[in-house]
């Protein structure tokens, strides 16, 4: 079957079309980080326990269409935020592993560095040092990842590699994590412990995977709504989108601080946007219809690009000027702005055309994908078929 067409149910519903968040408390009701007091000492289904193993999770990057910017705190916790977005068969591995004893020192780390320390605390990777420190794991271990794209890309890459990690952390210990309580853990490490402007919405998108309306209340629970195309809409909606590579790439944190400083001033604009998603998400639902969801598009990243300086720039709004007078019908910058991936609307009889417009710009083929974090080897795991 192709994989475009697999849904998967929320695994858990308290009221309908509402999944839980937490551990047993419906989204409508959940505080900011349900069940994280819960989670420190092991939370999630425990497994019977295994022997040390290599251990692998594979957990997909996100595009997002609409209601960006208003899963910040800031503005949800008043007025509550909106988004809608879809994960991409675009990946960030993690692998983990208890480490021998005899390794010395007893922590090591792989990514674009390589780092050997003694104890957590020296650990230099932000997100590696407060997932370890918070799952309360000890040394030694060996953690590395690598990723399909480039980080810093509007992808919410930093987002997957947090869940990504907790998972394999989890499982290492013989876990087996809910989405909701990977979601909720890895927001608790990037915004409350880390103390980085971000958003809900990129943790939700990894963990849960699936095409969604992520609706966040005031009182800090979410809610995850799969989105339910008509026959073929699925499909239509794809062949109509480019994603270009603009080779810049941006630190999310200082555009996402100055939009938070920015939205008591912008609440009408926010609320909009907030909006948009919601009824980008039923339209959708009932139809695809190219020129009406391009100008969606359009109307939100016009409308985004004022909310504080950064999000777009000169040479930004001349690449999407020229995709438009090349046949896009819309399109914004994935993520927070300022770089990263270009997402534009375009009838498939155009996209040659926009791309010959854009020479500077390198297309990346993708699909959409089911599913969210997953293990992908180790005790439980299946490679080949990547069984959660």
């Amino acid at each position: 079957m192709d994989r475009a067409m697999t849904e998967r149910e929320p695994r858990r519903v308290s009221l309908p079309g509402v999944v839980e968040t937490g551990l047993g408390q419906s989204a409508a009701a959940a505080p900011a980080r349900p069940g994280l007091a819960a989670a420190r000492p092991g939370g999630g289904r425990r497994a019977a326990p295994r022997p040390a193993a290599l251990i692998v999770t594979r957990t997909p990057l996100r595009i997002g269409l609409a209601g960006g910017g208003t899963d910040l705190a800031a503005f949800y916790r008043d007025h509550g935020g909106a988004v809608l977005s879809a994960a991409i068969d675009k990946y960030v591995y993690v692998t983990v592993k208890r480490q021998d004893p005899l390794f010395d020192p007893p922590i090591r780390l792989n990514y674009s560095e390589t780092e050997q320390v003694a104890t957590v605390a020296e650990i230099r990777n932000d997100i590696a040092r407060a997932c370890l420190g918070f799952l309360a794991i000890d040394p030694p271990i060996y953690v590395s990842t690598v990723a399909d794209l480039p980080a810093a890309s509007g992808l919410g890459s930093s987002s997957a590699f947090c869940v990504g990690l907790l998972h394999a952390l989890h499982r290492m210990r013989g876990e087996r994590p809910r989405p909701e309580q990977l979601a909720e853990e890895a927001a608790h490490v990037e915004i409350d412990l880390l103390g980085r402007p971000v958003g809900k919405q990129d943790h939700y998108a990894a963990a849960f995977g699936g095409f969604n309306l992520f609706r966040f209340a005031p009182a800090g629970g979410v809610a995850v709504e799969p989105l339910r195309f008509e026959a073929g809409g699925r499909e239509r909606l794809l062949r109509h989108l480019l994603l270009l590579w603009t080779g810049l790439t941006r630190d999310a944190a200082t555009v996402l601080a100055a939009q938070r400083a920015n939205t008591p001033a912008r609440v009408a604009e926010l609320s909009w946007l907030r909006d948009q998603a919601v009824a980008m998400r039923s339209e959708l639902s009932n139809g695809f219809r190219a020129r009406a969801f391009g100008a969606g598009l359009d109307a939100g990243w016009r409308l985004k690009r004022t909310l504080a300086p950064g999000i777009s720039d000169s040479r930004i709004d001349a690449w999407y000027e020229r995709a438009r007078a090349a046949g896009a019908t819309g399109g914004k910058l994935c993520g927070a702005g300022g770089g990263g991936f270009l997402l534009l609307a375009v009838p498939p009889s155009r996209q040659q055309a926009v791309c010959e417009a854009l020479p500077e710009l390198r297309r990346v083929r993708f699909g959409f994908e089911p599913r969210g974090s997953r293990l992908w080897a180790g005790p439980g795991g299946r490679p080949r078929r990547g069984r959660a």
